[in-house]
């Protein structure tokens, strides 16, 4: 890894007593970076030239590899996108950044649909990656529908977290959590159930996804209250609606971004793509134009999370 770079600084992650995310030195940490649009769609925007990107023009600390599992991506070919998966691991590993490996679960909403597609994947990906300190897993996406509950939830968690740590017995493992990663927000349940029944095993977070412009105070504040009680990562967020797309609430966007900066909260934005909807950073057309570098061909979000990002020439660190 390059000298310098967040994992060549940091080494391997662990989460401390504090809940927070630490460094190899016990120093919490929080990284920030962008998610990819989804694989199948998009390998335009996740080349060589835009790692480059990411790490060296963007600043980033973590890129997440969204890899869907329905809608054309890991069903349809398993095995291909297990090689691609891999390939932006390495790419990511060269230029010193975190990785991600999100499964992408979205529609159905019930990860155990997907249950022994996640065993087989996660058993292939941590057995590939095992001595890479850069890798973390994301197990569920978005868990999403009333009857799926936190304690359905945590058995599949429970069922997946054994295959990674077979491999890997420290890796930072992220789960998901109810009503589309919300801490249930989004179906009327809060944190607490999930604080009151955690699952029982060390380097976990539980990730939280908000879209500002569709949620405000009500969301911020269980974020805040949920950092208080559970290790948490926002692994997805914008700026629009939940949609991802519509106007940007940058008021909105700004209060959490400053947040998370407190809390020492790390996060992920959504999306490093040229998708037509708002909430892609480049313009459509960008990523066949190779337009990674600079400005010239960011949208308003772009621009705006971009600066953000870029704003600390590093990782905040205590």
């Amino acid at each position: 890894m390059p000298d310098g770079s967040p994992a060549a600084i940091n080494g391997p992650l662990h989460v401390c007593a504090d809940r927070r995310l630490c460094n190899e030195d016990g120093n919490r940490i929080q990284l920030r970076g962008i998610s990819t649009h989804g694989l199948q769609w998009f390998g335009a925007c996740v080349t060589r030239r835009a790692f480059n990107a990411i790490a060296n023009n963007w600043k980033a600390d973590v890129v997440r590899l969204a890899l869907y599992v329905q809608e054309g991506g890991y069903e349809t070919d398993p095995e291909g996108f297990e090689r691609t998966v891999n390939r932006l691991i390495r790419r990511a590993t060269r230029r010193g950044l975190y990785v991600i490996v999100d499964w992408h679960i979205l529609t159905p909403g019930n990860p155990h649909h997907n249950l022994d597609r996640a065993r087989k994947f996660f058993d292939r990906i941590a057995r590939k990656n095992r001595n890479r300190v850069n890798v973390l897993y994301e197990v569920a996406n978005e868990p999403n529908g009333t009857d799926v509950t936190w304690d359905v939830l945590k058995r599949y968690h429970e069922e997946v977290i054994p295959v990674i740590r077979a491999h890997d017995p420290d890796a930072i493992i992220l789960l998901g959590t109810p009503g589309w990663s919300s801490m249930g927000l989004a179906h009327g349940w809060n944190e607490q159930q999930i604080a009151d029944n955690p699952v029982d095993a060390d380097n976990i977070l539980y990730s939280f996804h908000f879209y500002a412009a569709s949620h405000g105070e009500a969301y911020r504040e269980a974020l805040d209250r949920a950092s208080q009680k559970l290790p948490v990562f926002v692994t997805e967020f914008g700026l629009q609606s939940h949609t991802g797309d519509g106007g940007n609430d940058l008021q909105q966007s700004a209060l959490y971004l400053d947040l998370m900066k407190q809390r020492k909260i790390s996060w992920a934005y959504w999306n490093f793509s040229d998708d037509w909807r708002s909430g892609a950073v480049f313009q459509p057309g960008a990523c066949r134009d190779r337009a990674f570098f600079g400005e010239a061909r960011l949208k308003e979000a772009g621009k705006w999370i971009r600066s953000r990002m870029r704003e600390d020439d590093a990782f905040p660190v205590d």
